[in-house]
Order: C-alpha cells, then sequence, then structure tokens
C-alpha cells in the first residue's frame, strides 16, 4: 500500500493484505495468515471462503491450506496486456538476446523499485526461459534501475537517496556520495553497468526508454556473465541496445 494513503474501505484492505500473504509464502493456513495480520481467525476464514468462490484461491483438500488460484493468473494477464510497452518490445528484445546470445530484460519504475515486465532469451538458450513477470528488484544496485534512477527529477533522486541501502555483493554501491556520482555518470554516458553489484558474476548493461514527452517510462537491459563483459563487450552492446530502443521509443 501507498504510504501515507487514507484507507477508506477497511474491510477490503483486510481482503487485499490476506491475498498479498501469499507474495512471500505460496502455500498458507488460516492460522499462518491470522497470526501475520492480526485478525481473528473466522474472519481470514470467510475472506478465503469468498476468495475461493471467486476462483482467486484455492484449497488443498489434504493439508487444509489455501493458495492463489486462476483468477489471479486471469488478472494478471490482464495487467500485462495493459503494458503497451511489452508488447512493442518483446520482438526487439528477442532479436537482442539473438544477436548478443545474452538474455534481456524490461522493467518499469513502480514504488521505489523496478518491476519486470518481460525476459527474452537467445534462441539456442531457451532451457532458461522462465517468467520474470512482476518481479522486484531495487534500482540503486541493477544496471536496469539506475538506467530509470539516473534519469528521473533531481527532486526524486535526492529523497530516494535518503534511504539505507543493503550490500548484496562486495561490488554494491551503499555510500550515497559515491552512489549519486555514479548517477551522474550514468546520465551522461547513457546507459547503466551493473558491475556484479546485485549478484556475483553477473553484469548487465541497461538503457532508459522515454515516451514522447522525454519522460522515462522504462528501461532494457543486456545481462550475462562477467567474463564476457569486457569494456568493448559492453560498448558495442549499449550501442545495440540504443538502436533498437529508438525503434521502441517511436511506437510508444
Amino acid at each position: 500500500m501507498h504510504d501515507n494513503v487514507e484507507v477508506k474501505i477497511k474491510s477490503l484492505q483486510k481482503a487485499i493484505n490476506v491475498l498479498n500473504c501469499f507474495v512471500k509464502k505460496p502455500m498458507l493456513g488460516v492460522s499462518e495468515i491470522s497470526e501475520t495480520l492480526g485478525l481473528y481467525k473466522s474472519n481470514v476464514h470467510n475472506i478465503l471462503e469468498t476468495f475461493q468462490q471467486m476462483g482467486y484461491v484455492e484449497q488443498d483438500e489434504e493439508t487444509k491450506k489455501y493458495s492463489l488460484g486462476i483468477g489471479i493468473f486471469d488478472l494478471s494477464r490482464a495487467l500485462g496486456n495493459t503494458f503497451i510497452i511489452t508488447k512493442i518490445a518483446q520482438p526487439y528484445m528477442q532479436e537482442i538476446s539473438n544477436i548478443t546470445n545474452e538474455n534481456v530484460y524490461l522493467a518499469v519504475p513502480h514504488d521505489n523499485q523496478v518491476l519486470y515486465l518481460e525476459a527474452t532469451y537467445p534462441a539456442q538458450a531457451t532451457h532458461l526461459m522462465r517468467s520474470l513477470f512482476g518481479e522486484r528488484a531495487n534500482m540503486y544496485c541493477t544496471g536496469i534501475g539506475k538506467a530509470i534512477l539516473s534519469n528521473m527529477p533531481e527532486e526524486y533522486i535526492s529523497k530516494y537517496l535518503e534511504r539505507d541501502f543493503v550490500r548484496y555483493t562486495e561490488q554494491t554501491i551503499i555510500d550515497k556520495d559515491r552512489l549519486r556520482e555514479e548517477l551522474r555518470t550514468t546520465k551522461m554516458r547513457g546507459y547503466a553497468i551493473d558491475n556484479m553489484e546485485h549478484e556475483f558474476g553477473v553484469k548487465c548493461v541497461a538503457l532508459p526508454i522515454f515516451n514522447a514527452q522525454h519522460k522515462v517510462v522504462a528501461a532494457m537491459s543486456v545481462s550475462g556473465a562477467s567474463i564476457k563483459f569486457t569494456e568493448s563487450f559492453i560498448a558495442e552492446v549499449a550501442e545495440i541496445e540504443k538502436r533498437y530502443i529508438k525503434m521502441i521509443e517511436r511506437r510508444i
């Protein structure tokens, strides 16, 4: 839930909070949800029973625990269809994957994080394919996040830098002055580099995607094993991405 937003329908908030419990754990019982949210078991049971009738949750006959149902999948697919940029970008992303022989990701800014919408893989690496739709990551330690963050208004960046940062690897930038300088460099260079800052052994090159008003609305990254991402390869990949992103921007 967004900060400082007054909830007008408390019962609806409780019901949504019950659904949100399944984000962290796929199978839950009434007691677990009750303890997590501080709600009466009877209240949780009634909410789950309603969601079950609507197809939003399912109950395992043996364990009596609940999991998300097909109704949620239908909603998530409908949400995905609203992101026109995904449909526009996907074929270009696949071409980049095939040219670079690396994975390509597309994400949008959401609640001070990046929300992944699409991923493509080299034609010969279909066994690696998995859906990233809905997954989130921090901006400060990912290439795709830094590409977005560096092109946000200065007020947004200053507020973002007030938070505390967690170190994921030895390369993660958690010093605020250094991170601000990294963002300046990223904006001037035109692309962001994740130098094993989120995951050891993985580097990526990311570029922002702007709409017609020159507002950053998304970013695309090419990611792979760090040993392959030399300075020359990074520059080459950035040029490839830039070429395709121009095509995407003309269509959004």
